[in-house]
């Protein structure tokens, strides 16, 4: 496939300033000149922010971590998840077309694009708002055809859902990516033929799709407000290299302090943050638990060993004051009712994954 910068380019490009305070805290997770390794996620915040990458972005990237201009463009021009030429406003549409996709339909799938959107690969469609492209395997053969639309996979495609799904983002609603013919993950269409108890106890969607419906972003540009600002790695012995979230107070990860020790979100303003990180207005519903500034002894219990608690939810747990078993297991009803509606993003875990009864048993074992 060739890959050229396109014809027509921008004067200059700039991350937004809090885009830019994410950029130079990826930098910082890497040791004193290895900086280079933060050319992809560097770049793919660009085109998030964009929509495509220009010249002015990929040289930007290349000059914050220090590398030649031919050498970040040799990454943004080998892979094809980054866009090289202005992209729809709406979305950019990669239909696989390798052997699994194209047995099952994948070719119906481009007509559609054709039609609906433009007749040839990279072209804007005439309101500007889709552009689409066939692209080599994605990874989904269990669940072809397929095709990536912004962030997520949309499987198990006929050429009508497909259809309805570009008339749907044309409209402004966000179609729920995944399997598009009710299945979960890729079981067979017709149920589960083994490891059947799995069927009960799990969330809605497959987790890929939980988190893209979770926090409704599938094509959204980014602007770096949506998404938290992880306190910095610092080099051991140097000066901070990037800035650090004035709304998180925290030790530096070469305090070799237990993961959350001190990292709390200041309450100015009580309330808690979103599955992005961001403050989020407070429901009246419930009673707000006692919480903590800092864990015990500095030393937080992990409660990723409640099942349902991942990284993210630890963290808001961390962020709201939440740091041992024992306050988990201590929630009222009412306390209870607080939480599951005030971790917007994940509302309803709390008592979904009986967290407290969890936490009890938990903490009659330390």
């Amino acid at each position: 496939m060739l890959r050229r910068l396109h014809a027509e380019q921008p004067e200059s490009f700039a991350f937004t300033s809090a885009n830019q305070a994410w950029a130079e805290a990826q930098i910082t997770k890497y040791p004193e000149g290895r900086q280079a390794s933060a050319i992809i996620p560097l770049l793919w915040r660009a085109q998030e922010q964009e929509g495509w990458l220009s010249r002015p972005a990929i040289e930007t990237v290349a000059d914050m971590l220090g590398m030649a201009y031919i050498r970040a463009l040799e990454v943004a021009s080998f892979y094809f998840m980054f866009q090289l030429q202005p992209v729809g406003s709406v979305a950019h549409i990669q239909v696989c077309g390798t052997t699994s996709c194209m047995i099952c339909g994948a070719e119906d799938l481009v007509a559609v694009c054709e039609d609906r959107i433009a007749r040839r690969p990279h072209e804007l469609s005439e309101d500007g708002k889709f552009s689409w492209e066939e692209v080599e395997c994605l990874g989904a053969c269990s669940n072809a055809p397929m095709a990536q639309i912004g962030k997520d996979y949309y499987e198990d495609l006929t050429a009508k859902r497909l259809r309805e799904i570009i008339d749907e983002l044309a409209k402004g609603n966000v179609p729920t990516p995944g399997p598009q013919n009710g299945r979960f993950a890729s079981e067979p269409r017709h149920g589960l033929t083994s490891l059947t108890d799995i069927e009960s106890g799990h969330t809605q969607f497959n987790a890929s799709v939980q988190l893209a419906n979770d926090i409704n972003d599938t094509v959204k540009r980014i602007d770096g407000t949506e998404l938290p600002l992880i306190t910095p790695w610092r080099a051991k012995g140097s000066k901070d290299r990037a800035p650090v979230r004035d709304d998180l107070v925290g030790p530096s990860n070469n305090d070799k302090a237990p993961r959350g020790v001190g990292l709390t979100e200041r309450r100015n303003v009580p309330g808690t943050v979103n599955a992005k990180g961001k403050p989020a207005p407070v429901a009246e519903v419930g009673t707000r638990p006692p919480s903590l500034e800092t864990a015990r002894a500095g030393a937080p219990d992990d409660l990723k060993r409640i099942k349902g608690v991942g990284p993210k939810l630890e963290e808001l747990l961390y962020g709201l004051g939440f740091f041992h078993f024992d306050q988990i297991a201590a929630w009222t009803e009412k306390e209870v009712s607080w939480v599951d509606e005030n971790l917007e993003g994940f509302r309803g875990r709390v008592s979904r994954d009986e967290w407290v009864a969890q936490a009890k048993a938990l903490s009659e074992d330390e």
